[in-house]
């Protein structure tokens, strides 16, 4: 059944989120605002240290305390702030309505337990149900993922499965409680190109049969060209373009995403040198006053060094921050 773009599901406006450590105020998220609808994929990229995984957490209300704190902002899930909710809220918010796929599957899942007694302890939350129907539920999940032999996997521990298979096992937590937003947090890290390629395809049919959410954050150009539908660039803590997929890879408009797409080497083109940015992102906890990556910049001017630029409209659905669009 093919995907079908909805509503709008989740919304992000001006949302700030920072850290308060003995260097400074590190402003990991400084003022991100997006949207995303029933069904649709967004893919969030970026240079590590951007902001990607800390939107994330702060969409679930999972950053790190005392030392991160949400300041200002809204996510509105299906009509209702969750920056409103309360903590017990919260835990019945996570798992049944928004979803969270981790990035290092190692240290996402307890040595010390069964895949089983994991998957059980994040579907109990939300079922109050018997032990075998929880076992049941259990076993469902791991074959929605296409875990082969899922009941003799349910009593194996995670050192007896490979990477490959830990991912999916992350995954069915994830979805076991059907939630209507999954954030996969690079979820392909850790995998090899074959594995890789069946985990992406495997997210994509689950997407396709349950109509689901879905925001991707990644490194990787080519994971977004095949599994989103739009995209937003981040630097610094800030969203500086976005639009849609297509329309992003055809006309770049901001000169970092520019240089994201110039850094991805080409099959059908033989280069001496590939390209790479110059220059190091700014301190977090030091920002200039203008374009913060203005020092990486080969086109800017004082007018980028004096003020930070406002959103420009593109084209339909795409943003950019850069005074050039003026």
């Amino acid at each position: 059944m093919p995907r079908q773009i909805g509503d709008v599901i989740l919304e992000v406006e001006d949302l700030h989120t920072y850290c308060f450590t003995r260097w400074g105020v590190v402003k990991a998220v400084d003022g991100v605002s997006f949207s995303l609808r029933e069904g649709e994929a967004l893919g969030i990229v970026g240079e590590s240290g951007c902001g990607k995984t800390m939107t994330a957490l702060s969409l679930l209300r999972l950053v790190p305390r005392p030392v991160a704190r949400i300041i200002k902002g809204k996510i509105v899930l299906e009509g209702e702030n969750l920056l409103e909710k309360s903590e017990r809220e919260m835990r019945a918010i996570r798992g049944r309505r928004i979803s969270m796929i981790l990035q290092d599957p190692q240290t996402s899942l307890n040595p010390v337990f069964t895949i089983g007694n994991q998957l059980i302890e994040a579907i109990q939350i939300h079922h109050r149900d018997g032990h075998r129907s929880l076992v049941r539920r259990a076993i469902d999940g791991l074959k929605q993922v296409r875990v082969a032999a899922p009941e003799r996997r349910v009593q194996d521990y995670p050192h007896q499965i490979s990477g490959g298979m830990k991912q999916r096992v992350v995954g069915a937590i994830a979805i076991s409680c059907e939630p209507r937003v999954i954030i996969a947090d690079e979820p392909t890290t850790s995998l090899d190109v074959t594995i890789q390629a069946q985990y992406l395809r495997l997210l994509r049919e689950i997407q396709e049969e349950t109509n689901l959410a879905l925001i991707f954050i990644t490194h990787d150009f080519g994971i977004v060209a095949k599994m989103c539908d739009r995209v937003m660039v981040m630097y610094a803590g800030r969203a500086v373009e976005s639009g849609p997929v297509r329309e992003i890879f055809n006309h770049p408009s901001h000169p970092y995403t520019q240089a994201l797409l110039n850094s991805v080497p080409t099959m059908d083109e033989r280069v001496e040198r590939l390209y790479s940015i110059t220059g190091q992102p700014p301190a977090l906890w030091d920002l200039p006053v203008g374009c913060r990556f203005e020092a990486r910049c080969p086109q800017a001017d004082d007018h980028c060094r004096r003020q930070y630029p406002p959103s420009f409209t593109v084209g339909e659905g795409h943003t950019a921050d850069c005074w050039r669009l003026e």
